[in-house]
């Protein structure tokens, strides 16, 4: 162990929870401002580019469960900020639909974090985003989080598995 290996173990750690950091407060903000989790916004924000949205394609594009999803529309719809209505194409599907409500709070959220790092990722030389992306796929495997269920949403929280939810 070189001597330099115990000053970069402890800026490695001081940089991971910078970014846990990071992520904690942006949610508390967020929460603040207009009440919602990072990853409801997401699911806000894409109900609303699509204007409407089955609960499956919003599970498959988030990267996370059908029952994640589910739990996460059956807020926003106890908020009234999206509705379920039924498919006008297969009555066997339901689909999502952002309300009045929620477009107001979409205009009045602050700029998701996700976002900010997106803009500074798409920036990054092709070499160094691939580099980026092997490093943090690293980290996630040191911390023994490969298997987990998780969107690409910048949030702290419970984390569920891909086993079956409870």
């Amino acid at each position: 162990m070189s001597t330099t290996t115990p000053q970069r173990m402890d800026d490695s750690l001081i940089a991971l929870r910078r970014i846990l950091r990071a992520t904690e407060l942006y949610a508390r903000d967020l929460a603040q401002a207009v009440g919602l989790t990072p990853a409801q916004l997401r699911v806000l924000q894409i109900v609303d580019e699509k204007e409407s949205v089955t609960q499956k394609a919003l599970a498959t594009q988030m990267g996370v469960s059908q029952a994640t999803v589910s739990a996460l529309v059956d807020k926003l719809v106890a908020q009234q900020l999206v509705k379920r209505i039924p498919s006008e194409q297969d009555r066997r599907q339901t689909n999502v639909t952002v309300t009045s409500e929620g477009h107001t709070r979409l205009q009045d959220a602050p700029d998701a974090l996700q976002q900010r790092y997106v803009r500074k990722f798409l920036e990054l030389a092709d070499w160094e985003q691939a580099q980026l992306v092997a490093t943090l796929e690293r980290v996630a495997d040191m911390l023994d989080a490969r298997g987990l269920d998780a969107s690409p949403v910048l949030t702290t929280g419970e984390i569920r598995t891909e086993r079956k939810a409870e």
